[in-house]
């Protein structure tokens, strides 16, 4: 009872941020609620972006993960977060400055605009919804582990109808500025739970030496990556790092910054969030060795560890933390569907004499739309999105061609990115399906490599249609 009552408390406490955001909204225009005005200073934009990168995945699959696979998921997880981090500081302020410019408040405004092709918009809407749909439901379905696991006895339906309606009403108050402040609440309570859980695990210990030890005599897991998966692991290391910030959400969530200097110097501080994954896997290896049984379903490992080693009040903590991980991360994706269907499908082609707020309504129905569709797949077909899910960062990854070229490549074209996305997609989800891995090679990478050379090739025997201001050189500053 007493971590059902943390945990409600917390969540509430997260929507009554949101009313102290809307208090600070500067206007009720398309931009303040698409890209809160681009007024996030580094403290604002630095929860906002590490908030996508840490969410229900990290409390719930990064440990999962290893208890399940030993080290080799580890090295993966933390390798293409810490190669990400480098590519991020160069190319975010420069996705900041183009997209002021065009005045953009969605990825396919940025490309639309720099190439000055609606066509390329479109098709960048379109790619970038059919891989969001899938990433949004899964966090319903973490959102559902956690329940599950603190035993919150409530209908699966009726607990994620509420989550849903939760994510609702975080973005009709306050839009992005709702979303930024959950971030910050949701990392006090997330990071705090990692290192209780962490800390408890290691005096339950005894210390670290005891738990890796034990472990490398015990064989319960691995503790080395495998030569025959080191090709595999590197070359997931490599694509996952340069997709970290190529997907819609994330272009958007650049875009609220107030300036590429903001940007930059948010992006130097977010490497220090890989502290907490020292207590996480010390809090995975501890559950390995002493809680067996969870091979089964191994994303409950921290979850058990908490429930072994910690009071309610403290369940609750974590509970929360988790939970608002989840929400953050689906009100994001909620909003970012949202701008790029009424701005980019309805306004662009349905109906370009859309006023403002006739596409803010649109964006309320469309964020209610989408989430009613991934809790209807989270709850009726919960397999059916299984391989979508699994293919969603392939597609994430192809954008980030079209990224460098309207970086650093003033031949590229719209024919040629377009082209190059096309082929990028088909390539990922045609090995996918037919189970192919080439070389033992990550798919996503050998997708990547046919995008770069079709894009290339295309933007070369194509002519360049620029954009109005796209030929002004780029710095960070």
């Amino acid at each position: 009872m007493t971590t059902l009552v943390v945990f409600l408390i917390i969540i509430l406490g997260s929507l009554v941020v949101t009313f102290y955001a809307r208090a600070h909204r500067q206007s009720n225009t398309l931009s303040e609620f698409f890209v809160a005005n681009r007024s996030f200073v580094s403290f604002l934009f630095f929860f906002l972006a590490v908030g996508e990168i840490y969410s229900i995945g990290t409390l719930v699959g990064f440990p999962g993960g290893i208890y399940a696979g030993g080290a080799t998921y580890a090295v993966w997880f933390m390798g293409y977060i810490l190669l990400a981090y480098p590519i991020g500081f160069f190319i975010n302020p420069l996705i900041w400055r183009i997209a002021k410019r065009y005045k953009s408040e969605t990825g396919p405004d940025f490309f639309q605009s720099h190439w000055n092709s609606k066509g390329l918009g479109l098709l960048m809407s379109v790619s970038g919804l059919i891989f969001i749909i899938p990433w949004g439901q899964l966090q319903f379905a973490g959102l559902e582990e956690v329940l599950h696991a603190f035993k919150f006895y409530l209908s699966p339906s009726l607990a994620l109808t509420i989550a849903g309606a939760l994510c609702l009403a975080y973005i009709l108050v306050s839009g992005m500025r709702a979303v930024a402040m959950v971030a910050v609440v949701k990392d006090v309570f997330m990071v705090a739970a990692i290192v209780i859980i962490g800390v408890a695990a290691l005096s339950a210990a005894h210390g670290s030496q005891p738990i890796f030890s034990h472990l490398v005599t015990s064989s319960k897991t691995a503790v080395a990556v495998p030569a025959s998966e080191t090709l595999f692991v590197l070359s997931t290391i490599v694509v996952q790092a340069m997709g970290f910030y190529a997907s819609p959400f994330g272009m958007q969530y650049v875009f609220t910054a107030k300036s590429s200097r903001a940007v930059a110097k948010a992006q130097i501080f977010m490497p220090l969030y890989m502290l907490m994954y020292v207590f996480l896997v010390v809090a995975a290896f501890f559950a390995a060795l002493h809680i067996p049984g969870l091979a089964k379903n191994p994303d409950f490992a921290i979850f058990a560890v908490s429930e072994h080693l910690l009071p309610g009040w403290v369940q609750g903590i974590i509970a929360a933390g988790a939970a608002l991980s989840g929400l953050m991360v689906l009100t994001g994706l909620s909003l970012t569907v949202s701008a790029i269907v009424s701005k980019n499908v309805v306004r662009q082609w349905i109906n370009p004499r859309a006023t403002d707020v006739q596409v803010r309504r649109w964006a309320e129905m469309v964020v209610a739309g989408y989430l009613l569709l991934d809790l209807l797949l989270t709850v009726i077909a919960p397999h059916l999105m299984l391989n979508l899910i699994n293919t969603a960062y392939y597609g994430f990854t192809q954008f980030f061609p079209a990224i460098l070229a309207a970086l650093f490549w003033r031949r590229a074209t719209a024919v040629g990115v377009g082209t190059g996305l096309v082929v990028g997609d088909l390539v990922a989800l045609t090995l996918y399906f037919l189970h192919v891995s080439p070389g033992g090679l990550n798919l996503g990478l050998i997708a990547l490599v046919a995008n770069f050379i079709v894009m290339i090739g295309m933007s070369l025997i194509t002519p360049r249609r620029h954009g109005s201001t796209s030929g002004e050189p780029l710095k960070i500053g």
